[in-house]
């Protein structure tokens, strides 16, 4: 009997300027994929794992932005990658709520050069 076959590992990068919306800046899929992810972590960029977004973003073509209706789900991963460098908003301030710096996140959050590498096995 045959194993059942893997399925693809896939892997986009997102680029985001803060003047339009993020676009496609890489994406691949096993060999290509595993690239794509080692870059990302030789240069630092955060690495974020979510199959079912990878597939959505895996239908857009190179340097597409994505589409509107994935623009709340891509800003939290913008806002995540953000605070995992310890970047706030050059206008945003700790709240005064007593659980200190960076507690809570600001409403919006500005552009980060690069918004990381977006990888998932579907």
């Amino acid at each position: 009997m045959d194993a059942p076959e893997r399925p693809a590992r896939r892997a986009i990068a997102l680029e985001y300027d803060g003047a339009s919306a993020p676009r496609i800046s890489a994406l691949g899929r096993d060999a290509v994929a595993q690239e794509i992810i080692a870059l990302a972590r030789e240069h630092g960029v955060p690495l974020l794992e979510n199959a079912e977004l990878a597939g959505l973003l895996a239908q857009l073509d190179l340097g597409d932005e994505i589409p509107e209706t994935l623009y709340r789900c891509v800003a939290q991963i913008i806002a995540f990658a953000y605070r995992l460098r310890g970047r706030f908003p050059r206008d945003w301030t700790a709240p005064d709520s007593g659980a200190g710096a960076g507690a809570t996140a600001p409403a919006a959050w500005p552009a980060l050069p690069s918004a990381g590498a977006q990888s998932a096995e579907p």
